[in-house]
């Protein structure tokens, strides 16, 4: 039996997530557990299983000190970081139940949240979360604890204090012991309610232990990799994907300091095993296109050589193509082209899954033709989070691939899919009557989404049920499909296709604002004038972009209006969800005059 094996924690022997905290402590406590950056030391610091565990004691210690019993809500929002581990090993290990909060969610969403669970604690990042928080709190709120993890020094009313003068460290505090039921709730995780008020998915511990062991049984991870955290914890698939898979494997996590410094991160770190989201790559995409096209003529020739054998060899490598002499190339452009591709991932990358959203065609071509393991998966918060993920032997990219083990799946007669999975959600908090509609009799869990089911057994999905439009003439057309052709270009931050019941589709768009000012002074307009975004010129120019985007989309797929703006949507104007996902129905209400202008003729 392999090392690997030896070190490896089954869903069985751990039953608990506590439960799987203390056997990685059994078998591996001197082994590094998690890499986090010291602002004070300026340095990557190391922490071993046994450091974690002490750590977890003194949380255990301070939470048990504030009277609160097992079953009781306690939230926390905090960056990616070792306390967030701390914090939700302690309260599981009493019986808490964690509901983990997006740092950059609005202070009104946050507070429903915290009302809707009767959260009693909330762990904080610092004291300008609270003052945002503060006002949007109702009078009956049930918080009878606030603590605050930087220590600012500044005054605090009750019932916040700070981490520092909370957690006590003066004695050395033995583990505790907690006999949880596997099948117990652990964790509300809220959706992030693209409309309407978000959802609390209740999830047990068997759900996520389920989950995270069926997914190492479709790609290998080994105790020597290095996971880089930077997704947010609160997101389903970070937290099982990223935090408590790799503690079953016996692998190490590096928390990055976060988005703007991901790629010094990536650099310095070089993980091998990365969870992201299509936005990640897709920006690195961007950045690597720019710096391409500015390139002498030969050195793009180059790397469209390199991109377009190096995918081929990829589908030979699948055994979806015949091998061909050009392939014997493939060691110079490796060396000339491809590497330098592999080390904006830090060069030691040997896998990497992308899900959240579908990734756009040509961006996962990019990578892969250069070599980079990409694997796109699908799964839902209600599901915990993965159904499916594509294989390194089996990886078809525009795929999500097959159902791990122990998920079932179908297609019903309006081609949604349907999901059995030990992994699925105990039900919505205080919700009866959503989880009725999303669970039916016989147990399927109905995800929303359209699919479809290839011989080869991998699932493509091919839109959202409500998300649809259906145009004057009966035709339909997915908008999100539309939505990521058009942003593949550079020139397009977000799009919205707008035209339900409408004789044609039209558009709503926002700018890229470094490359407006490259149009711009192309089509010889005044950037900074407002009303050049309304110039007959350049709406002819996006809409001839928009036709070379579209291009694959059937005839009556065309857009012949467009609004453009250089004001993102954002997750504090709104009309972004905090996983980053489109408030559609928000943002149509809120440009109602402008759409209601696209078809006044």
């Amino acid at each position: 039996m392999s090392k690997d094996m030896t070190d490896y924690i089954s869903a069985n022997a751990a039953q608990t997530l506590y439960g799987l905290f203390r056997e990685r402590l059994n078998k591996t406590p001197d082994s590094p557990a998690y890499i986090n950056y010291c602002e004070q030391t300026q340095q990557w610091q190391t922490i071993s299983w046994s450091d974690a565990a002490q750590q977890i004691a003194y949380w255990q210690q301070a939470l048990k000190a504030e009277g609160l019993s097992p079953g009781d809500r306690v939230a926390l929002n905090l960056k990616n970081c070792p306390e967030w581990v701390f914090f939700d090993q302690a309260a599981l290990s009493l019986g808490l139940i964690t509901v983990p909060l997006y740092p950059d969610d609005r202070p009104d969403s946050l507070a429903f949240i915290l009302q809707d669970a009767d959260v009693r604690f909330l762990l904080l990042q610092n004291h300008h979360q609270w003052n945002r928080l503060k006002p949007s709190l109702s009078e009956d709120h049930q918080l009878k604890r606030v603590i605050i993890k930087s220590a600012d020094k500044l005054t605090l009313d009750a019932p916040a204090m700070y981490l520092d003068e909370w957690l006590k460290k003066d004695i050395i505090y033995p583990l505790l012991d907690w006999q949880t039921e596997t099948d117990q709730l652990a964790t509300i995780i809220y959706t992030s309610g693209t409309t309407g008020k978000p959802k609390g998915v209740m999830l047990s511990h068997h759900n996520i232990l389920s989950v995270a062991s069926a997914s190492l049984k479709h790609f290998k991870i080994q105790s020597n990799d290095l996971f880089l955290s930077f997704l947010p914890l609160s997101h389903t698939l970070e937290r099982t994907a990223g935090y408590y898979l790799p503690m079953m494997t016996g692998s190490k996590v590096a928390f990055s300091r976060g988005i703007p410094q991901l790629a010094n991160d990536i650099q310095q770190l070089q993980p091998s095993a990365l969870i992201a989201v299509p936005r990640i790559f897709e920006r690195i995409y961007q950045r690597l296109h720019t710096n391409v096209s500015s390139q002498p003529w030969y050195k793009r020739f180059l790397f469209l050589l390199t991109h377009k054998i190096g995918w081929s060899y990829f589908l030979y490598n699948q055994q979806r193509r015949h091998w061909s002499p050009i392939f014997l190339l493939m060691p110079v452009l490796d060396k000339l082209v491809a590497k330098n591709v592999q080390a904006l991932f830090g060069g030691q990358l040997r896998v990497a899954v992308t899900g959240g959203a579908a990734i756009p065609h040509h961006v996962a071509e990019i990578f892969i033709g250069m070599g980079i393991n990409l694997l796109q998966g699908y799964g839902l918060t209600e599901t915990s989070p993965v159904i499916s993920v594509n294989t390194l032997g089996d990886n078809q990219p525009y795929s999500v691939g097959h159902p791990i083990p122990t998920v079932k799946i179908k297609i019903a007669e309006n081609s949604e899919l349907l999901v059995q999975s030990p992994g699925n959600m105990l039900g919505y908090w205080n919700n009866h009557k959503a989880t009725a509609k999303t669970i039916d009799s016989d147990g399927w869990l109905h995800t929303g989404d359209q699919a479809e089911i290839s011989d080869t057994g991998h699932i493509f999905i091919t839109g959202r049920i409500k998300d649809i439009l259906v145009l004057s003439n009966g035709e339909k057309v997915s908008p999100a499909d539309m939505e990521m052709a058009i942003t593949s270009d550079e020139l397009f931050e977000q799009a919205l296709i707008v035209g339900e019941g409408k004789p044609f589709l039209s558009a709503l768009i926002v700018l890229n604002a470094e490359q407006w000012l490259v149009l711009a002074q192309k089509l010889k307009l005044d950037a900074m004038n407002k009303h050049s975004l309304q110039d007959k010129s350049l709406q002819q120019h996006v809409i001839q972009q928009f036709r070379r985007l579209l291009h694959n989309f059937p005839a009556y797929a065309k857009i012949r209006r467009v609004n453009l703006s250089l004001s993102p949507w954002t997750i504090e104007n709104g009309m972004l969800t905090p996983t980053m996902k489109i408030k559609r129905a928000k943002i149509i209400e809120s440009n109602q005059h402008i759409i209601a202008g696209f078809y006044q003729d």
